[in-house]
């Protein structure tokens, strides 16, 4: 489905902490609440995944916003290795934003780094009782290893960054060595542990991931105290395939409590 098929989508910026513009989709249905949904590693709010997302919450009845963090897509800023907790910061703006126009923000779902956002935002702060995880990874090192190399450290140690291909035929980008420490640095073991009781968390993680690991969801299930594991037999990280069952278990997960009018 495109932007162009439904009629309650409305084109939003909202300004984050730093001054940047943050651009986002919102899916209106009327409802109290609302729920945002997260990108991933160099992704965007148009990405099929975070569409069919919104689109299924939307045909529940249940408003839903997704948007590109700073750096990426539409967003204002520069595009930066690691920056989990200015990622952070960008969510706390949207949430804030729509706590201040009188919403409940119910939920907040992220893929891939975004998944490893919502864990980080739940740790940081308490006011969300709702985290979707979906094939977020849990040990930052080998993620870095598999996209700059064995050697990566060494490389930026030495000339103080490390230029890489996202994807074939990509532009050339570039993870500086404060950006490659940020990732490293970025501890999700110790976020987990320290998530709110009262925050229940989903993490979704498919069996064929080949990106992510899928025992860094069973290290997720172990540590974080109000949780519910679901490994899709057959999916891969971007559940090509998959993206029913998916959107069959998010949905399933969330639709407890939810406000709809």
């Amino acid at each position: 489905m495109n932007v162009s098929d439904s009629a309650n989508i409305e084109k939003i910026s909202i300004e984050n902490k730093y001054g940047e513009k943050l651009v986002g989709l919102q899916h209106e249905t009327g409802s109290k609440e609302i729920v945002i949904v997260c990108h991933g590693f160099l992704g965007k709010k148009e990405s099929s995944m975070m569409m069919e997302l919104c689109f299924a919450l939307e045909k529940q009845g249940i408003s839903a916003f997704r948007f590109d963090f700073s750096g990426n897509g539409e967003s204002e800023g520069s595009f930066q290795f690691g920056n989990y907790r200015k990622e952070v910061d960008d969510l706390r703006a949207v949430i804030q934003h729509f706590t201040e126009a009188n919403r409940v923000v119910s939920a907040a779902i992220g893929h891939s780094k975004g998944g490893n956002v919502v864990v980080l935002y739940a740790y940081l702060h308490r006011d969300i009782k709702k985290i979707v995880n979906v094939s977020g990874r849990y040990k930052m090192d080998k993620g870095i290893e598999n996209l700059l190399g064995e050697d990566y450290l060494e490389r930026a140690i030495k000339d103080g960054f490390v230029n890489f291909k996202f994807k074939t035929g990509e532009k050339l980008l570039c993870a500086t060595e404060e950006g490659l420490m940020e990732c490293l640095n970025t501890n999700m073991h110790e976020a987990g542990l320290k998530v709110d009781r009262e925050c229940s968390v989903l993490t979704v993680h498919g069996s064929d991931d080949k990106i992510t690991s899928v025992e860094d969801a069973l290290e997720y299930a172990k540590i974080i105290p109000n949780h519910k594991l679901k490994i899709i037999q057959g999916a891969n990280h971007l559940y090509t395939n998959h993206i029913g069952e998916l959107v069959h278990v998010v949905l399933e997960f969330l639709k407890n409590n939810i406000h709809r009018a």
